[in-house]
């Protein structure tokens, strides 16, 4: 499979089939971003008109991230018996049907289960990491992978501004604001059956062709290696990710509401600012990851081990920060700051995974790639309670991940041998 795999990145060609998938791949997740998180910037409106509680706002943010975390136990799977390609097609299809029939949700109970439901499309990112290792060359997979994971996550920032603009809009059409936000997801909707026809039309399983056209499948073991989760660098890098992504996901979340809630934005300027903090991810993940094989080349894992821990103690004390913050201009500048670090402490944690198991990359990735939903679905129970304030399930996660670093910093990370197998098959049975 190293055949035809690209040896040069450049992100301003379509030139070839490696470089469409490259494209079109990282714009899938961007848009399933949009779709699973196209609610959080209009809970403000969504809240009030379904009369939520505060708990049961974090029981829709919980909702919202834990399907994904059993959805990517899966979708690596059928990635690598379907193929990339179709995995993509049919997830994009299926997923669209709650975020098209989240508007017919009156109550509760029928609007959890809606959030519920669109958190499977969060899995987009196992395809996107999945495919695009399988067009690159060893040395720009961690490149490639990075800039495609951080710009889909920058769907996340987009949405918190675009949709607050899309529910003004049809407002301004004389519909009310209950029938306003029911609407404005037709359009992350529409989008996913639009990127469905791209991925069909434009990309292949590999850059040879599919996977029915090339016998990739052919001979091929299935068997699943559980060895590996008795090696506890894996679950140091599982709760180093829990700490990074997992708190993007709550943040993308809830930071609407709490820009609301403590300095009286309005829904639109609340999302504008939430939005920004997802745009970091136009450039922090990527940087992330290539700092870390700058480190790894100079110091090995050794220094990749000890980038890690620097930018999660530097993301925990810019949430603490930020908790702190009295007006909205230091709120801004810390939310920036801890959030350089912690799209970089994601980068940073894949610059590392790779490299922990080389016969078992997939499986190790998708372990460690769940932990990030994992932390997103336990920092949610914080955001949840009555007797807890935002404020203070900011202050109570920074110190958590403050005390991660510490795990990280004290954790030996070192390359095992046979590292350019994992280049063989990309992520084979595994999601990120």
């Amino acid at each position: 499979m190293m055949e035809n795999q690209l040896t040069k990145l450049n992100i301003f060609s379509l030139k070839g089939v490696q470089m469409k998938t490259f494209h079109i791949t990282w714009l899938m997740f961007f848009v399933c971003f949009f779709g699973w998180f196209g609610l959080a910037p209009l809970m403000p409106t969504i809240r009030a008109e379904l009369h939520l509680t505060k708990g049961q706002v974090g029981n829709c943010i919980i909702a919202s991230v834990s399907a994904t975390i059993i959805a990517r136990l899966f979708i690596g799977k059928l990635c690598d018996v379907w193929g990339p390609r179709k995995t993509a097609i049919r997830l994009l299809l299926i997923g669209s049907l709650p975020v098209f029939l989240v508007g017919l949700a009156h109550s509760y109970t029928t609007f959890l289960l809606f959030r519920l439901a669109i958190g499977v499309i969060g899995a987009s990112f196992v395809i996107t990491q999945f495919h695009t290792s399988m067009m690159f060359a060893p040395k720009l997979k961690g490149t490639a992978n990075a800039i495609t994971g951080g710009w889909g996550n920058l769907g996340g920032g987009v949405t918190n501004m675009i949709m607050p603009i899309i529910f003004a809009a049809i407002v301004g059409f004389g519909y009310t604001k209950a029938e306003a936000w029911r609407y404005a997801m037709i359009v992350p909707g529409v989008m996913m059956l639009i990127i469905a026809f791209l991925y069909w039309k434009y990309t292949k399983d590999t850059p040879n062709g599919n996977y029915d056209e090339v016998g990739y499948n052919v001979g091929k073991s299935t068997k699943t290696d559980w060895s590996v989760l008795a090696d506890w660098r894996i679950w140091a890098l599982t709760i180093g990710y829990a700490m990074c992504f997992g708190m993007e996901l709550t943040f993308d979340n809830v930071a609407s509401l709490h820009f609301v809630d403590s300095f009286h934005l309005s829904q639109s300027a609340a999302g504008f600012w939430a939005g920004i903090f997802g745009f970091m991810n136009l450039f922090a993940r990527a940087l992330g990851g290539i700092i870390s094989d700058k480190v790894g080349g100079k110091f090995g894992m050794r220094g990749k081990g000890l980038l890690l821990a620097g930018v999660l103690f530097l993301e925990g004390i810019g949430l603490i920060l930020f908790a702190q913050a009295g007006s909205l201009v230091v709120a801004i500048i810390t939310m920036l700051t801890f959030a350089l670090f912690l799209k970089m402490s994601n980068g940073a944690t894949y610059g590392i995974v790779p490299f922990i198991n080389s016969k078992n990359v997939g499986l190790v990735s998708g372990i460690v790639g769940a932990g990030g939903n994992f932390g997103g679905m336990m920092f949610g129970f914080l955001f949840k309670s009555d007797s807890i304030t935002y404020v203070q399930a900011f202050t109570y996660i920074g110190f958590i991940v403050i005390g991660v670093s510490v795990i990280i910093l004290i954790t030996r990370f070192q390359k095992t041998p046979v590292v350019e197998e994992r280049f063989s098959t990309p992520l084979a049975g595994g999601v990120i």
